[in-house]
């Protein structure tokens, strides 16, 4: 049993390409049609304003010492100087959208920044920033990055250009792995343990930090590494960014329990001499997430609710559907706790905003954002629009629309509208004629012998020609999905697909058209399997959720009507459960014990966590003694044959 976080997609960047391809074809320049549509975006905004650069550059102390991040074991968790093309200033390529170009280079700068007297940030070095703040004898630290090697990095970076002091507190905005995975690098557990360091976290952070992408973890961390655009060249006809930041650490993913959980909004805390006022916000970027004051710096951390970006309703890896609503309501309230005396605001990704009428103007603007997204699709929907109508016909104001802040470079204004109306309507347009669509490959097919493959091709090279690559790109699909095998129709698709890439100015929308443009000339480039079993991650998972995760595992037709029946105790944990199969269902019960089972399965939960890492199998354990079976042991090794192994480099562009 292995745990699939979105971890793998980070751990892929790490990973040398191993690619089989009889389509391989090399990117190409950007067409006219592409060109105009980039002049177009760029005769809208303002690019003589020049704000964000010097915010992004303002209190800039010192760099790292050197662009490569390494591990104890000399792999590479992170390249910086494979983004320095992103320091040309001979203007924005053809192949990048202007808009996304100025932000990937304003992300392109990193180092360690000072906020305000006694607040510090270093940026850029992983996907999120890591805050510092001075309190009385250390650093209380906010946020920690992906992996350990990043965080401890960021750590000597500041102690050796600012001042050598130790950790005396560390706070975790949110349960996303780019804000946490780091924590072993900067803090021992024992002194968190023993109360030396409190680590703050919302209210149910532990669950939501393991559990968020482990039951889905395989087709979101497959669908990841087209998002982050792991699989691309980093270059101006590739991988420009994420729009959030650069890029993730592909080092040592790790987790333990925080000591203190903040549940309440107005809840005060002060560490290390440092006061803090709590505002919870669960449910918006992540489903345990909050923000916070620190009065005596007059500074608001707006987590990641607040940033220089339209964020994501719906995440392109996929996710639980995330409310705009509630995200305009939470950033409302932050403007009435705060927003009268706060001086400065900052985030777990981008740059500060200094001054109460930026601050202000910041937090209303994107509260107006969210809140104009989720009023707005609702109103149309109330017209009777269909969800794909109101995002083809969704526009933001200019007051909002122009500000840069408020673009989509790591959310998409359409993705997010189609997002919001499934949140309160579902998937479904309500039209019958849509309740029971044909699978892609077989409608593909329909309409291949319907039409012919010919024609379709033909249409999709006028339409192209035309710069009418989101339909060149729609039919062409049809004859990949029939016909694999067409060259002609997978060339065709990919270049369409590539045009709309250097036009998105979302960095993952960008990303996923290029990926699956690559897919279609060259196959599925595949890594090595990334290895997403940390073993924090693994310790953090519940034995409930360890049960359901293996319940996802179980072919239920091939398991049909058979049935077993099994006890299973963990020893070391005094726990015992029942485990049955039936009506091709897992199911299992916690303190319960079957007078008729098939067996008795007992083994320590620290066996099983090894198990799940890969360390120990289980039909060797079974054979030694470390797993002891009782009763029938065929039955038992005939119920695990019914679990699929899940293949992570499964095709998406293409069927």
């Amino acid at each position: 049993m292995r745990v699939a976080t979105l971890v793998a997609a980070f751990l892929l960047l790490a990973s040398p390409l191993v690619s089989s391809n009889s389509f391989a074809q090399a990117p190409k320049g950007a067409t006219a049609a592409t060109i105009q549509a980039n002049d177009k975006l760029r005769n809208y905004l303002d690019f003589s304003d020049q704000r964000d650069f010097e915010d992004a550059r303002r209190g800039f102390i010192a760099d790292l010492p050197s662009p490569v991040i390494k591990g104890q074991a000399g792999n590479v968790v992170i390249d910086l100087s494979q983004y320095d093309f992103l320091k040309s200033t001979s203007g924005t390529p053809a192949t990048v959208n202007p808009s996304l170009w100025r932000q990937s280079q304003i992300l392109g700068m990193h180092g360690l920044y000072k906020v305000v007297d006694g607040i510090y940030q270093v940026r850029n070095i992983d996907l999120a920033n890591i805050t510092f703040i001075r309190g009385k004898t250390g650093w209380v630290v906010v946020d920690v990055l992906t992996s350990a090697e990043t965080a401890k990095a960021a750590y000597d970076l500041i102690n050796e250009k600012v001042e050598r002091l130790p950790v005396t507190g560390v706070i975790f905005t949110h349960s996303h792995v780019d804000h946490f995975a780091g924590i072993r690098g900067i803090v021992d557990e024992k002194d968190v343990r023993s109360g030396k360091i409190p680590v703050v976290a919302p209210d149910g952070f532990m669950e939501e930090a393991v559990s968020e992408n482990v039951f889905a973890g395989n087709v979101m961390s497959r669908r990841a590494s087209y998002m982050y655009g792991n699989l691309l060249p980093k270059d101006p006809r590739g991988n420009v960014g994420g729009g959030l930041g650069l890029t993730t650490a592909a080092g040592s993913i790790t987790l333990f329990e925080p000591s203190n959980i903040i549940k309440t909004t107005g809840e005060k805390m002060t560490i290390d001499g440092v006061d803090v006022v709590f505002q919870m916000a669960p449910g918006t970027e992540a489903p345990a997430e909050m923000l916070f004051y620190f009065p005596q710096f007059k500074a608001i951390d707006l987590a990641e609710d607040g940033n220089h970006t339209l964020h994501n309703i719906l995440t392109l890896r996929g996710a639980k559907v995330r409310s705009a609503q509630k995200w305009a309501k939470y950033l409302d309230q932050t403007i009435d706790l705060w927003g009268g005396e706060a001086q400065v605001s900052f985030g777990s990704h981008h740059w500060p905003q200094w001054g109460n009428d930026r601050v202000v103007e910041h937090l209303k603007k994107q509260r107006d954002l969210y809140k104009y997204i989720n009023d707005q699709t609702l109103r149309m929907a109330n017209q009777g629009l269909t969800m794909h109508e109101i995002a083809e016909q969704f526009v933001l104001p200019d007051s909002l629309a122009k500000e840069f802040y408020n673009r989509g470079y790591y959310g998409n204004l359409k993705h997010n509208v189609r997002a919001t109306y499934q949140l309160y309507l579902g998937w479904w347009d309500g039209n019958p004629a849509d309740f029971d669509p044909l699978p892609p490959t077989e409608e593909a097919k329909k309409y291949v012998d319907m039409i012919g493959a010919d024609k379709i091709l033909a249409n999709a090279r006028e339409a192209f020609a035309k710069g009418d690559y989101r339909w060149a790109a729609t039919i062409t699909n049809k004859v990949v999905f029939a016909q694999p095998d067409n060259k002609a129709a997978r060339q065709l698709e990919a270049d369409a697909l590539e045009q709309l890439g250097y036009q998105a100015e979302s960095g993952p929308a960008r990303n996923f058209y290029l990926s699956g443009a690559q897919e279609l000339r060259g196959g599925v480039k595949k890594m090595a399997t990334p290895n997403t079993s940390s073993p924090d991650i693994i310790r953090g998972m519940t034995t409930e959720m360890f049960l359901d995760f293996l319940a996802i595992h179980l072919n239920g037709p091939r398991a049909g009507d058979k049935r077993y029946a099994f006890n299973v105790i963990f020893p070391d944990i005094k726990e015992n459960y029942t485990l049955t199969v039936e009506d091709g269902v897992m199911n299992y019960g916690k303190g319960k014990s079957l007078q008729s089972a098939d067996a008795t399965i007992t083994l320590d939960r620290t066996t099983l966590d090894d198990i799940a890492l890969g360390k120990l199998k289980l039909g060797n354990l079974a054979d030694s003694g470390q797993v002891k079976i009782e009763g029938d042991r065929q039955k038992f090794s005939d119920m695990l044959a019914l679990f699929d192994k899940f293949d992570f480099w499964f095709t998406i562009s293409e069927p």
